[in-house]
């Protein structure tokens, strides 16, 4: 059987790419070399980028769900008190182990409105956000084998051959997610320069001996760093002694044990392992994603330490940007080059992200001219400015594409308005289509399709001067009123309307 698209790789980046797919009818194959989904302890959140992605899918009772069921987690390892009870700030996150105080955040900063619920949700961890997805693509039909491993593949100008094994599959697009040691990527030929690795990093659950001596949160020592906590016996180390000999071999008793007393002088005994994972800090990027018919998303496209919570969101990301773009391509009515603006979009993301970790790891290191640099920040991130700079960037609320028009709104995320028939703007979202949004200022417009553009009527109390929207698949505001609209309905839908003299305002 030829399929329109096989992706490697069914983590939360070949998933959501998956199940966009099939949102716009695309035959899509999933194949994983795991027999099952992987529940090894991994990223502990997902930024308000991710959050509104899933909540414009129709995802948000799955995600405000698995939000409360880890607060509740969360607050199950917070130390006993007698005081006023605890609560996790709104915008919680670190920088290089520096911990952001949330009564120093800037509420009101402009980059924090008009999130709508998805600015509510943050807690859901790496396995939550599989479950859900797993759930949504078993719900849309996508067909994902497990344990088949991918060997090898042939492409040419029609599409790509997949050897598994014995097995072979064929496709006319071939898409690796399969993580950092992508085999899709190296057998492609793509390059991946970047920086090598100085760190072995542990994260584990375990059960100790001696954990009282353990100081919670994140923890600055003389021969690294280690965060102890929120989650009941959740242990994370950084050892600066180079990286691991063997990233593949099983991680023991020992292994974890020498780790917690080296960073911490902490004599613990760790008496069982729930979950474990070694990491490292090797930032690499491929110079582009694609190639001919072979692309790349998630950590095939790039790897990086873990250190900001970045790489899961980045890889969800990916798979929004690509998803529509591939599935236009393969329904045929993608503008010209619609699918190279993939990489041109994508790609300064991913190069931010690995310097944002790159730069956390200079933090990190005991040197002394490392620890001098770190009492300089560690003094500048209690200011208001600072904490909220810190807080816009790991939340991702900054993100940005570069398109044309002035507007503020352009290239960011759309506001998720309250319209005047009391439903949201991510309300018409959920079918995985654009949305031409006419709040009365829209110039005449020509029939436009309805398998590209959901076009919808309506006012808009709170933004009475805002003429209308017209918002991507991906949920980014394409146009913003004035000019332009006309070009931007052709550039990312290939479709246009009828322009009139006094066209928006």
């Amino acid at each position: 059987m030829t399929h329109d698209v096989i992706i490697s790789g069914a983590g939360p980046c070949g998933l959501t790419l998956a199940c966009e797919l099939r949102l716009r009818g695309v035959n899509v194959l999933v194949i994983d070399r795991l027999p099952e989904p992987d529940l090894t302890i991994k990223a502990g959140a997902i930024n308000i980028p991710t959050a509104e992605a899933f909540y414009r899918r129709g995802l948000l009772p799955q995600l405000t769900a698995a939000h409360e069921d880890s607060m509740a987690k969360f607050r199950g390892g917070l130390p006993k008190n007698t005081g006023k009870p605890r609560t996790p700030p709104k915008f919680a996150g670190h920088f290089a182990a520096l911990w952001l105080d949330s009564a120093n955040f800037d509420y009101e900063d402009p980059a924090f409105h008009g999130r709508g619920p998805a600015g509510e949700i943050g807690f859901v961890v790496q396995q939550q956000v599989e479950a859900i997805l797993g759930d949504w693509a078993d719900e849309l039909g996508v067909e994902v084998q497990r344990g088949v491993r991918l060997t090898g593949f042939d492409a040419d100008d029609s599409g790509v051959t997949v050897h598994a094994g014995d097995r072979t599959f064929r496709a006319d697009w071939l898409v690796g997610s399969d993580g950092g040691r992508s085999a899709v990527r190296k057998l492609a030929g793509f390059d991946f320069p970047g920086t090598e690795p100085e760190i072995t990093g542990h994260q584990a659950i375990v059960t100790m001996e001696g954990q009282e001596g353990l100081a919670r949160g994140w923890n600055t020592t003389p021969t690294g760093i280690y965060a102890f906590g929120p989650q009941p016996g959740r242990i994370l180390t950084v050892r600066f002694d180079g990286p691991p000999v063997d990233r593949d071999a099983e991680i023991t008793v020992a292994e974890l044990e020498k780790s917690i007393r080296a960073v911490s002088g902490v004599d613990v005994r760790v008496t069982g392992i729930e979950s474990a994972t070694r990491f490292t800090d090797n930032a690499r990027q491929a110079t582009t994603y694609r190639i001919g018919r072979v692309l790349l998303a998630g950590d095939a496209a790039h790897v990086h330490s873990p250190f900001g919570g970045q790489g899961l969101n980045l890889s969800v990301g990916d798979a929004m940007n690509l998803g529509w773009k591939l599935a236009a391509t393969i329904n045929g009515w993608a503008p010209e080059n619609l699918l190279d603006t993939y990489t041109t979009e994508r790609h300064p993301l991913g190069a931010w992200v690995l310097d944002w970790t790159r730069a956390q790891i200079a933090l990190m290191r005991p040197d002394g001219h490392a620890q001098a640099l770190r009492a300089v920040i560690s003094e500048l991130i209690t200011t208001k400015d600072a904490t909220t700079y810190f807080a816009k960037k790991i939340s991702g609320v900054w993100h940005r594409y570069d398109l044309p028009g002035d507007h503020p709104l352009i290239g960011r995320s759309a506001p998720d308005l309250v319209l005047a028939d009391a439903t949201a703007l991510a309300d018409h979202l959920h079918d995985g289509r654009g949305l031409l949004l006419d709040l009365g200022g829209l110039p005449a417009h020509a029939e436009i399709p309805a398998d590209r553009v959901n076009v919808v009527s309506t006012k808009c109390a709170d933004e009475p001067d805002l003429p209308g929207l017209l918002v991507r698949p991906d949920g980014v505001v394409a146009w913003a009123g004035g000019d332009g609209l006309d070009d931007a309905l052709r550039a990312w839908f290939a479709t246009s309307v009828v322009s009139t003299p006094n066209a928006g305002r």
